[in-house]
């Protein structure tokens, strides 16, 4: 499987520039298409827009997602930052990469049922076998990896900082990031710790 994603990335596999932050292989940023909960069957290239492309690892259940009692939940935030996203011209999809539960809580009725219940506006995508998580090396759920225009890996880890309880301010790391692209800045932080249930890949 890796190897038809790498087939399928060599037809422009000359405009990659990649950055200080590596992914494990380039291969799945390519056209090949992704089923989605709520949309039409979707790419990473087609997701891309004039300047990146943001995708986070996600899914139906982890407290991290979702929320808890003692814990917000990530997936609150991620229409908003969709619309942001949107507004500096960057493309932005989820991925369930929970290969493990796809029978269960993370298949894709569920995941259907899920985008609807929480009015996703943003593609929600299927990692058939955990190949798109397994290549990027992706660990949480959530876990994101936010590309410039050339493919370049600009910023990777969470969203923000709003798991560390003894934080003295809340650094909206992945909003920092898009704001500096759109302005043209350079990304301070490009890389922190994803925090998070872990991916449930198959054996």
């Amino acid at each position: 499987m890796k190897t038809l994603f790498f087939l399928l990335a060599i037809s422009f596999s000359n405009a990659l520039l990649w950055g200080q932050i590596k992914l494990k292989d380039r291969a799945p940023l390519s056209d090949k298409l992704m089923v989605s909960a709520n949309t039409e069957s979707l790419s990473l290239i087609k997701a891309m827009k004039k300047n990146g492309l943001v995708v986070i690892f996600s899914c139906n259940t982890c407290p991290f997602v979702v929320g808890s009692e003692s814990f917000p939940g990530w997936e609150g935030q991620y229409n908003d930052l969709y619309e942001q996203a949107a507004k500096y011209q960057i493309g932005l999809v989820v991925v369930n990469s929970n290969e493990g539960k796809r029978t269960g809580d993370d298949s894709f009725i569920e995941m259907k049922n899920h985008a609807e219940k929480k009015a996703y506006n943003m593609p929600y995508l299927m990692d058939e076998n955990s190949v798109l998580a397994n290549a990027f090396g992706a660990k949480t759920t959530p876990h994101v990896y936010f590309f410039n225009e050339k493919l370049s890996l600009i910023y990777m880890g969470s969203i923000d900082n709003i798991w560390d309880k003894n934080r003295t301010q809340t650094i909206p790391y992945l909003m920092n990031a898009m704001l500096a692209k759109n302005q043209g800045n350079r990304i301070k932080i490009k890389n922190t710790t994803p925090k998070g249930c872990s991916i449930k890949r198959t054996k």
